[in-house]
This record gives structure tokens, sequence and C-alpha cells, in this order.
């Protein structure tokens, strides 16, 4: 079944890529069941020993239990794993969610015999009521048993307990006598690295909200946690903001390829019950030729010849309505996008346009920069990571930010390459 349920709808760039739980010599005992991709577990978690003993499935009767404590995200796990467990029974499948219980019509399939599997005990040691969100420090550990006496999956997270489910998802399989089994085994997991993510950039290519969501029910079965969203860049602005809604208005391809405030929730909102961080990327100063659509006074004029020559450049790091622009937007970016950090990236910025700017290089002498433009850039960050600092936020930049010397948190996150 885990084979089946692999496709993913498209991804521009894959980061932080990691193998998640893991690797194959921590496994012990390995038994192939009928192939290497039904009945296994994806990917392979630390601690996994099956067994070649079998158990048959009641899928029409069987309840996901919540044992000790419930709440919304594991009410929407279990509904959500009924059809991922056993998708032969089909969508018309109707069901009951009394507080702690999912039942299911009867199964038509064929009588079976011997030890018959009909419930999934869910035991979690922390509540997880209210609205709350994944972060970096979620703990995502599980213990799945199943034999004889039943199967229980045990976590201290509700986080946890998805990556259970998701995993009891892929042990069971169906014959072919459309009858579920699943074998006796016992699984202890917990992720390798904290942060397993993919990253979709839908300035220069817009990605609808039904794919995105596609893409999310990928991670999540893949055990990836972190949706790492490039959401605009100079070739599109298709964020709508509240507060500068010109920068949709006008830097969007069309009026249909926005993301509107309600998009963006209910985005957000699809990845939270999976257990998936959805973090933000506004890159600048560079990056941001859509900005200057919406903002005409945000970026630099280049000039040529001493004269305007059309053209625009970087933000302007040397007026104060830039700062202000940035305390405002930023401040609504915190308010909508719950997740600790936001990604402010800081990388590739080209100094030929602040270099032809006369008020640029006025600026560059009252400071005292020379013509070390990478200083002006510092400034321009330092400006911008004190200001999200301010609004009791983390960030993540690119290397170039370091590079030029900027004073950065002792929180902040450098994108590095990891070697598996």
């Amino acid at each position: 079944m885990a084979a089946e349920r692999l496709s993913v709808g498209w991804v521009s760039l894959i980061l932080f890529l990691s193998s998640v739980s893991g690797n194959r010599q921590r496994a012990e005992k390995l038994t192939i069941v009928k192939d290497p991709t039904v009945g296994y577990p994806w990917p392979l978690p630390q601690y996994f020993v099956p067994s070649s003993n079998v158990l048959s499935v009641d899928a029409g009767s069987f309840e996901f239990v919540a044992a000790t404590v419930s709440c919304d995200i594991l009410q929407a796990a279990f509904s959500r794993y009924r059809f991922l467990t056993f998708p032969s029974l089909g969508s018309e499948t109707r069901w009951e969610t009394p507080d702690n219980t999912l039942r299911f019509k009867p199964h038509r399939g064929p009588q079976v015999g011997g030890s018959v599997l009909n419930s999934l005990s869910v035991e979690l040691s922390e509540n997880c009521d209210g609205m709350i969100y994944p972060s970096m420090d979620s703990d995502e550990s599980y213990e799945l048993s199943i034999n004889d006496q039943g199967a229980k999956l045990t976590a201290k997270s509700i986080w946890g307990a998805l990556r259970g489910l998701e995993t009891f998802s892929q042990l069971v399989w169906e014959d072919d006598f459309q009858v579920y089994r699943v074998n006796k085994s016992m699984t202890r997991d917990f992720p390798r690295f904290s942060h397993r993510g993919t990253l979709i950039d839908t300035s220069r290519h817009y990605v609808s909200v039904r794919k995105i969501k596609e893409h999310l029910d990928a991670m999540a079965q893949n055990k990836m946690n972190v949706f790492h969203w490039h959401i605009v860049d100079d070739q599109a602005f298709p964020y709508e903001s509240y507060t500068y809604p010109s920068l949709s208005q006008k830097a969007a391809y069309t009026p249909d390829h926005v993301y509107t405030q309600e998009d963006v929730r209910e985005i957000i909102e699809y990845a939270r019950i999976r257990g998936i961080r959805t973090v933000p990327e506004y890159d600048s100063p560079g990056h941001t030729e859509s900005w200057g659509l919406g903002q005409s006074d945000l970026l630099t004029t280049c000039y040529s010849g001493g004269q305007p020559d059309g053209s625009y450049g970087p933000v302007d790091p040397s007026v104060n309505t830039t700062y202000t622009f940035l305390q405002n937007f930023f401040k609504e970016i915190a308010d909508v996008f719950p997740d600790k950090y936001m990604h402010m990236g800081g990388d590739e910025v080209s100094f030929q346009c602040w270099q032809s700017n006369p008020k640029i290089t006025d600026f560059m002498k009252l400071k005292k920069f020379g013509t070390d433009y990478s200083k002006l850039e510092e400034y321009y960050m330092q400006n911008l990571l004190d200001i999200i600092s301010s609004l009791q936020k983390g960030y993540i930049i690119w290397q170039e930010v370091i590079d030029n010397g900027v004073t950065v948190s002792w929180t902040t996150l450098i994108p590095q390459p990891v070697r598996i």
C-alpha cells in the first residue's frame, strides 16, 4: 500500500533533505513481507522487528481508539487514516465519531479465520487540546506494537502519534483475496533530523492550493515536517497582503494567481493537522523586483550616464520609508504565519544599481562605508533582522549575510547541505 501512495504533486526544490528515520543497518531481523513495498514501513524506522506471523484485519468494524486523551488533530487523523489504511473500502463508506472511537460499515470481503485485529489503541501522555502547532522541538517519537493482544500506539505528543499512524497504515496490506492483513511486529521510531522539509517556489511558478495540499499529503506519508514556502520573488508577488494590497494586485501574474488570506490560513491548517510546519520565505534586499511594482518607492532607482535609466535594483537601504514598510509588512507576516521562524533570504544581491545611484553614494559617504557595498547590505540586513527579532520571531538566512558581518541571534538558522 505504501508504494501506491508516494506520488508527489510537484516540487521545485528539496531543501534540508533527510532520510528521516535512520538507516537500514539499524533494523534488526528484517523479514520482507510479500515484497519490499507491501506491509513494510517507509522510511525505515530506527527499530523495526517484524514477524512472519500474520493477523487478519477486520477493516469493516475496525476502531481507532483514543485511549487516554483526544483532540481535533487526533480525530482528524483517525478519519484520514481510515482511508489510507483501508483504501478499498471506498469513500462512500460512512462512519460514526463518538468522543474517542471511529467505526466503519462492515467490510463485505471474505470471512477470515484465526486471529483478527479489530482496533488500534492510541495512548498519548501529553494533552493536545487547543490550537497547537508543530515546532522545531516537537517530540515525534512513538512505539507501535502489533501482536495477538491487539495493536497499541504510544507516544508522548500528538506529533509522534501522527508518525505512528502513518507507519500503521503502511504495515497493513491487502492480499489477493481482498482480505486485509498485518504482520505482528514491534516498531520504535524517532526522527534522525528535527527539520525534514521540502521547498516550493510559488513566485516563478504558481501552484494551486489543491496541488499544495497534495504535496503536503505526500510529505506526511514520508514523515516530513517542514513546508518551506518560497512564496514571492522577482517574478511575481502572489501573496495577498492586507497591509499592502497593491503588492499582489500589481505584481501577481493575474488576479487568479493570488493566495488570499483565506488560502494561506487553509494551507497552514492543512499542514498543522498533519504535523507539518509552514515556514514562509520573503527574500530581500535582492529578489524583490515584483515588490517594486506594488510599492514604487521601495526599490533603488538605477542610473546610467548620470540619469535614471528606467530600471530598478535591490531595496533602497538609504531611506527611512524602507524600514517603515518592513516593520509594517513583517508585523503582518508574523501574525499570519504562526511558526517561530521566517526565512529572510539575503542572498545574491547585485551592487551595480546601488553603485550607480548618487543618493546611495552620498549615503555611503555619510555612513563611512567607503566603496564597500557589502557594508551597505550589512546595514540593511541588520535593520531587517532587528525588526524580525522585535516581533518575537526567529529567522533563517543565507550564508552571505554571515559572510558580510551581520550580528545575528544565537537561534539563527543557516541552510547547509546535509550529507546522508
